[in-house]
């Protein structure tokens, strides 16, 4: 084909794009639309930028730090409150089903509102319920489930918008690149979360203390937030801005989100993964104690704090496995997305379908062998971690940014209503149920668990599943996302109904 063929093949190409995109989401050209007068657009210096995401960076540490202390000396916190696995499985679900609830609250706003501000709200809730929590006393565990579910509503204020500031801080691969930064501290944050949890608990011979370090850093991260960090003109990094676009209805928005296979089948393939993840985070290191137990290694838990060996090893393994596959993840991604279109979700399919066998072979190998159990846990989190920053990517590019604080607070709404708000309290529910039908034995103790634990590498595998999917529609609708974005196409409702002003 001489050149003028491919230009034309190639027009024609944007053409069918350009309908389908028009077909799909109700949109007209450009040219009758007017952009929001008073929508204003700051120009952000380069290191204000790098300055903002390593201070985003750092709440994002502090956050999943404060989320898993409390897995770190879960044994500690049975023991002292008397509860069972299922009640200790609460304190989780009630944290995330805050998160969920608030999410989409967070994401209206986010779209619409000072994103800044927003922030700083849910952060000084966080910091203010989290230390409070740490002084609930042993007749009052109903108020402990009370506090940690109002910790939801800084994770939901803060997950759900600051990706979104990076995504318009920076575009291509430096926004690659920054989301792999961000999102390479949950599970660093995870680690230290036990590190620090279980190492401050024994130090002070008191599992409360392990809950008031973290308000204390996140005051410092606050304030650096409220300081330093700027609140970025929705669109700004993208190739043409987004001036020409307003804000839609609610439930336009919601429509759109839905009728975007991409983001649909990426959401589903991350509950898998939330499922899973939350599960093992919160019951592993308490496992292995029972393992051991089991082993004859080490006596059971007669006085306070209790033996936190494993949270600290864990930890420690979280941390390094995480900051491997989230790099191994991004490296991967941005050598291989010029070359395989789909190549994101392929990633992402790769690595969870990989990661059960290796979870499966952890859970059967504990009764015998907790250094084989770790190897394998550790093959697993990397294979797994090869996910996180990628998935945060496949939002950003498959969606406008208009919409893209709804599109993660819807996400996250699904992620965990369906992932890790539940998979904690199903894991103690279902040992519970179990330690029913023999004797309360060191062993069966153990065996409850282990098996509750067997249903996490199939949900593992219905995960990579889910990304196979997203890969069969990813590449037409990040190209319909970019036809809105360019102003080459716009909603209809951009149009006919103006929003209210950006902050």
């Amino acid at each position: 084909m001489d050149k003028n063929g491919q230009a034309k093949s190639r027009r024609e190409g944007e053409n069918s794009n350009l309908s389908s995109a028009t077909t799909r989401y109700g949109c007209i050209p450009d040219s009758i639309s007017s952009p929001d007068p008073e929508e204003t657009t700051t120009v952000i210096s380069p290191e204000r930028a790098y300055l903002t995401v390593a201070i985003l960076c750092y709440v994002n540490l502090i956050n999943y730090m404060d989320r898993y202390t409390i897995a770190g000396v879960l044994l500690s916190i049975q023991n002292f409150f008397e509860i069972t696995d299922s009640k200790a499985g609460l304190l989780q679900t009630v944290f995330i089903c805050s998160f969920i609830v608030l999410a989409p609250v967070v994401g209206f706003l986010g779209d619409r509102y000072n994103r800044k501000l927003i922030m700083i709200a849910g952060l000084t809730v966080w910091v203010a319920t989290t230390l409070t929590s740490s002084f609930v006393t042993k007749s009052y565990f109903w108020l402990l489930l009370l506090f940690r579910a109002l910790v939801g509503t800084g994770e939901a204020s803060y997950a759900t918008i600051a990706p979104t500031i990076i995504g318009d801080l920076f575009s291509g691969t430096k926004r690659t690149v920054m989301i792999s930064a961000f999102y390479i501290f949950i599970p660093v944050g995870s680690g230290l979360g036990y590190i620090i949890g279980s190492y401050v608990a024994s130090a002070t011979g008191d599992w409360r203390w392990a809950l008031r370090l973290n308000p204390i850093l996140g005051s410092f991260g606050l304030l650096m937030l409220a300081v330093f960090c700027p609140n970025p003109s929705r669109g700004a990094s993208d190739a043409h801005g987004t001036n020409h676009m307003k804000n839609t209805p609610y439930l336009e928005d919601i429509k759109y989100l839905l009728k975007n296979k991409s983001f649909v089948w990426s959401s589903l393939g991350v509950t898998a993964m939330a499922f899973l993840t939350g599960a093992l985070a919160f019951w592993t290191p308490t496992f292995l104690i029972r393992a051991q137990i089991h082993q004859g290694v080490q006596p059971p838990c007669t006085v306070q704090p209790c033996d936190t060996s494993n949270s600290y090893i864990f930890g420690v393994v979280t941390v390094f496995t995480g900051i491997l596959g989230v790099s191994l993840g991004s490296t991967i991604s941005r050598r291989l997305r010029y070359r395989v279109a789909n190549a994101d979700p392929l990633i992402c399919a790769v690595g969870m379908l990989s990661s059960a066998p290796f979870f499966f072979a952890a859970i059967i190998l504990a009764s015998t062998s907790i250094p084989a159990t770790y190897v394998f846990i550790g093959i697993g989190e990397t294979l797994l971690s090869l996910n996180w920053s990628i998935l945060a990517d496949i939002l950003l590019y498959v969606v406008v940014p208009t919409r893209r604080a709804t599109a993660e607070a819807l996400q996250i709404m699904v992620i965990h209503l369906l992932g890790d708000a539940g998979s904690p309290y199903l894991i103690g529910s279902i040992s519970d149920i179990l330690s029913r039908y023999q004797p309360d034995t060191h062993e069966w103790n153990f065996r409850t668990l282990q098996y509750s634990f067997l249903l996490c590498p199939f949900i593992g595998v219905l995960g990579g599943l889910f990304f196979i999917m997203t890969a069969l529609y990813i590449t037409k609708d990040r190209r319909e996302a970019e036809l809105l974005s360019t102003g080459a196409c716009v909603p209809v409702q951009t149009a006919s109904k103006p929003g209210p002003p950006h902050s």
